[in-house]
């Protein structure tokens, strides 16, 4: 982001999701032509529109809950499932503001690659990017072929964002599947897009009537989502994101500490553990 950073440093900032590349000549950037929200591991580094931005260190990590995947049934439909990592019994802890280590959610973390790209004509910069995605690990694999390339521990972590100490090849190694994630069924209440509610990731009984069920096991885990979407302006469902200027920023040079990080994730609330596999 700033040409003269330490690549020790990390920024957290919101990106437009689909990668634009930094030389696509149009003014409009929705006019690219082709779907870049995924990248596929085994072809980043054969294709211009990825190629260019990581031999460059554009690396960057992908924050979520976690990621919905659609199996397909017999029957012609597809059954959504809802995809995240394992969560300890921390998870269930209280956690107060100034904890030195987050001990809520364990958020899933995701390898990217991002570019900048300004408008031929000027103006300022838009930051986009897209997950790089894999063959499906052996647990998964029955829902869908593919996933996202998830980065499983800080050493992983350190490794795929430190452009300088590890250079573009060493960094691709890190892109395997990883079997630590869990998952359940959810209600294909998810598949609009308009519902962008807590009930997407409630889990249901397969076999029953798809419709959301408040149980002992993921009440916790409602409430804390619920919590979360009534402190965050963005997640409002009144409120969500439109493709417009929010996702042009200029990154302020002061977003470039780890406690930028804490800061934000203390703001989410803890949901209880959860461990449910379908």
């Amino acid at each position: 982001i700033q040409k003269d950073a330490d690549s020790s440093e990390r920024v957290l900032m919101d990106m437009r999701w689909g990668l634009v590349p930094s030389w696509f000549k149009n003014d409009d950037p929705s006019k690219l032509q082709f779907n870049t929200s995924n990248c596929r591991s085994d072809t980043m580094l054969k294709k211009s529109s990825y190629k260019g931005a990581l031999l460059k260190g554009k690396r960057c990590v992908v924050l979520a809950d976690g990621f919905y995947e659609w199996q397909q049934q017999q029957s012609g439909g597809k059954q959504p499932y809802f995809i995240y990592f394992p969560q300890t019994k921390d998870a269930m802890d209280e956690g107060t503001e100034g904890d030195e280590e987050w001990k809520g959610w364990k958020l899933l973390t995701m390898a990217g690659i991002f570019d900048c790209w300004e408008p031929p004509s000027g103006g300022e910069m838009l930051y986009t990017y897209t997950i790089i995605t894999v063959d499906a690990s052996k647990d998964v694999s029955f829902i869908h072929h593919r996933m996202p390339a998830i980065l499983d521990g800080d050493e992983a972590i350190r490794k795929w964002l430190d452009f300088a100490e590890v250079p573009t090849q060493e960094a691709v190694k890190l892109i395997q599947p990883t079997e630590n994630v869990v998952f359940h069924p959810v209600s294909t209440f998810v598949n609009s897009i308009r519902n962008n509610t807590p009930e997407c990731v409630a889990p249901i009984e397969l076999g029953a009537k798809k419709e959301v069920k408040a149980t002992p096991s993921n009440k916790v885990l409602l409430g804390w989502l619920k919590n979360s979407q009534e402190g965050s302006p963005q997640k409002k469902e009144n409120d969500l994101p439109k493709w417009k200027s929010q996702f042009i920023h200029s990154p302020s040079p002061k977003k470039t500490s780890a406690d930028i990080l804490q800061q934000w994730l203390g703001k989410q609330g803890e949901p209880a553990a959860k461990k449910h596999k379908a």
